[in-house]
């Protein structure tokens, strides 16, 4: 049985964030805070953390539900953060993207000296700044002390970065372009 707080705390969170709100919304405050919280904890819109200052306050209602509006229909694509558990662990995750820092700046300080790859190099430190970001979205995820509306964010983020089959599989690029790398036989 859906009780009456929850079906107008749904109503509430769902409606579009530019949605104006009824007046004497202040006054639900302590109808709704419970209900408010614990549906946004189930959509992965609100970390429990959290709860010391969103919905704490009687004054403040109306503008927490309009970051939680905002979340909800910000991340209603957004994979549940229990999706990050496909990615590598967020140390291994650092070591790779410090391999790709110190690529990166490989490939700067050969920049100005090799002026007649310049174009080439250009083009490796663009791929190495995008495969930056698809790792940086990976650690994110996998930040386990981050808010979970800011892991899914970053989840939705890496999704679009990949593409589905990629993220759904979980077949990321390497951290740096290898494929730029010579072999000298």
């Amino acid at each position: 049985m859906v009780h009456y707080p929850y079906l107008l705390a749904m109503v509430l969170l769902s409606n579009p964030p530019g949605a104006a709100d009824p007046p004497g919304l202040e006054s639900l405050h302590g109808t709704l805070r419970q209900p408010l919280q614990h549906l946004a904890v189930q959509m992965e819109i609100l970390d429990q953390r959290e709860f010391g200052y969103i919905l704490a306050r009687s004054e403040d209602f109306a503008t927490d539900l309009h970051i939680l509006r905002h979340r909800y229909h910000e991340l209603a694509n957004a994979p549940s953060v229990d999706d990050s558990a496909r990615f590598p662990e967020r140390a291994v995750v650092n070591d790779l993207l410090a391999f790709n820092r110190a690529y990166r700046q490989h490939i700067d300080v050969r920049q100005p000296i090799e002026l007649v790859h310049w174009w080439e190099l250009r083009t490796t430190l663009q791929e190495t700044e995008r495969l930056y970001q698809v790792w940086d979205k990976v650690r994110e995820a996998r930040c386990d002390y981050y808010y979970v509306a800011v892991r899914r964010q970053a989840l939705k983020n890496l999704r679009e970065l990949v593409g589905d089959e990629a993220y759904y599989t979980a077949e990321l690029p390497p951290a740096v372009p290898v494929w730029r790398f010579r072999s000298d036989d």
